[in-house]
């Protein structure tokens, strides 16, 4: 299964990827700060979303409830009451932290599982069967004996192979985003052209 860093990239990449989505978007013109053209706190909360199902780690139930389509709606459902508290946009909310959390579960059906049982209870609590995809597209992580040598280069590679596969690809949503982001300013002020 894949690192926390693979899994919070991929909630940067579903928070980028609904700022293209036509509609109310969330985006800063060019002159704010980095951390605000980058989307602020909701790309903050989209990325540890992503992240979140694993915290089921503390509680000996890793993949079953948590890395549910079913914890996933109840995310998107939570969203949407805040972002109806918040006078945000409901669905476009609701549905960019549902993803972002859903990530977790695409990437986990992707990844490697030594561990039985093998993948994740993804229809819980209809079905208690196990899915995985067998693709083995991210390497499993070690959790066990964490500070020794052999699991520290296991997990080192893990998050090399995450950064090779998905860090292009937030790279490239970042560029698009600007691009949108210039194209979608109101109006541009003559310090932003080049001098003719």
């Amino acid at each position: 299964m894949p690192s926390p860093i693979g899994h919070a990239l991929a909630g940067i990449a579903v928070a980028w990827t609904s700022d293209l989505v036509p509609g109310a978007r969330r985006m800063v013109p060019g002159t704010g700060t980095w951390y605000l053209r980058a989307g602020g706190d909701l790309t903050l909360l989209c990325a540890g979303l992503a992240a979140a199902p694993d915290l089921d780690l503390a509680f000996a139930a890793h993949r079953t409830m948590t890395h549910s389509l079913c914890a996933a709606a109840c995310v998107g459902l939570l969203a949407a009451a805040i972002a109806a508290d918040t006078r945000r946009p409901i669905a476009r909310i609701a549905l960019m932290c549902a993803a972002a959390y859903g990530s977790h579960l695409l990437l986990d059906w992707l990844g490697a599982d030594d561990y039985p049982p093998r993948g994740i209870q993804a229809l819980w609590p209809i079905s208690r069967e196990w899915f995985i995809s067998n693709a083995d597209v991210f390497r499993q992580t070690a959790r066990q004996e964490i500070f020794t040598r052999p699991v520290i280069l296991k997990n080192v590679q893990a998050i090399a192979q995450e950064l090779a596969i998905l860090g292009p690809i937030v790279v490239g949503l970042w560029l698009i985003r600007v691009r949108a982001l210039a194209g979608l300013a109101p109006r541009v002020t003559r310090r932003d052209h080049l001098p003719q």
